[in-house]
């Protein structure tokens, strides 16, 4: 699926993805873990989670060297690591970027086992689906070595490719008409549980409440639960509004922060950043930093490398 060629319409829908996905992070943390239907109110409260902290980490490392690349990725991340600047980190996420900060090669710190197979590198993912095309081997390539950084899982990885196919299909004009998204996906993806479960979830009529298909098929950490189940959330993104499409995958508690995380970055980009409320956006804190990141990583996607560097974090050193 390919992206639009108009400039405008690229940053547009860019920045309503990763703006997006700040305000579904924010959104769903206090519900992370809640049972299922979570009772989710009408605005975000509170800051964003480890989720935004490390697209932010991904953005800096492509705005400062001009391509994706694993090791300068792995370095933002453990600065802001250092910094004590990402709440909520998953145990997986945890563990590499400890073993990273004790000087373990990118390529050899991330989380092993069965443990190793959670939903962090589709979280973070979002700014490869605007550089990168899944299409193209390399490409893949590169999209599993920036997985690795925290998870050598190959389901890890299949959650990932399946977020940026997913954004790179709401982000193009009219895809919405020409194939379902969870169809699109699961027609593209490796054999793999991500895979299956998109197969079991679509034939269900895509108006079935998220909460409803977390109840039947879990909503837990595990890339096979989370990840198919924010696709299907985000089936009707390009029809029904942003906060109603959102607000709605939340309910289905368990994993709430990266649901609503996904979720806000596939409408986000299905809609643009127009069409995202302010009145969702000006109730987060440090949302503008989120808004600054995507302008210039806007910039590289159009091929500007002249992009100035990511200042210190706010209150931090």
């Amino acid at each position: 699926m390919s992206l639009s060629r108009s400039p405008a319409l690229l940053a547009d829908r860019l920045i309503g993805c990763l703006v997006g996905g700040a305000i579904g992070d924010a959104w769903g943390f206090p519900h992370e873990g809640s049972a299922i239907p979570a009772a989710v109110g009408p605005y975000p409260v509170g800051p964003f989670s480890d989720e935004t902290q490390l697209v932010m980490a991904t953005c800096d490392a492509i705005i400062r060297s001009g391509r994706v690349d694993p090791a300068e990725i792995a370095d933002r991340m453990v600065l802001r690591f250092g910094r004590h600047a990402i709440p909520g980190l998953g145990a997986s996420t945890l563990q590499a970027l400890r073993n990273l900060e004790a000087g373990a090669h990118w390529a050899l710190a991330g989380a092993r086992g069965d443990r190793a197979a959670g939903n962090g590198p589709a979280t973070r993912i979002a700014p490869l689906a605007y550089l990168l095309d899944p299409e193209v081997r390399a490409d893949r390539d590169r999209i599993r070595d920036v997985c690795r950084i925290t998870h050598h899982h190959e389901q890890a990885y299949a959650g990932a490719l399946a977020m940026i196919l997913a954004i790179r299909w709401a982000a193009s004009v009219e895809a919405h008409a020409a194939e379902p998204l969870v169809r699109h996906v699961a027609d593209r993806l490796p054999d793999c549980a991500v895979r299956d479960r998109l197969h079991e979830l679509e034939p269900l009529d895509p108006l079935l409440p998220p909460r409803e298909v977390a109840a039947r098929f879990g909503a837990s950490g595990h890339v096979a639960e989370s990840v198919p189940l924010a696709l299907f959330s985000a089936q009707g993104a390009h029809e029904r509004p942003f906060a109603e499409v959102v607000r709605a995958a939340i309910e289905a508690g368990g994993d709430a922060d990266s649901i609503g995380s996904m979720v806000g970055q596939i409408a986000g980009a299905a809609v643009g950043i127009q069409s995202i409320p302010a009145r969702l956006r000006d109730r987060i804190p440090d949302i503008a930093r989120v808004h600054d990141f995507a302008v210039a990583l806007a910039r590289v996607a159009q091929g500007d490398p002249g992009i100035p560097p990511d200042p210190p974090v706010p209150g931090h050193p």
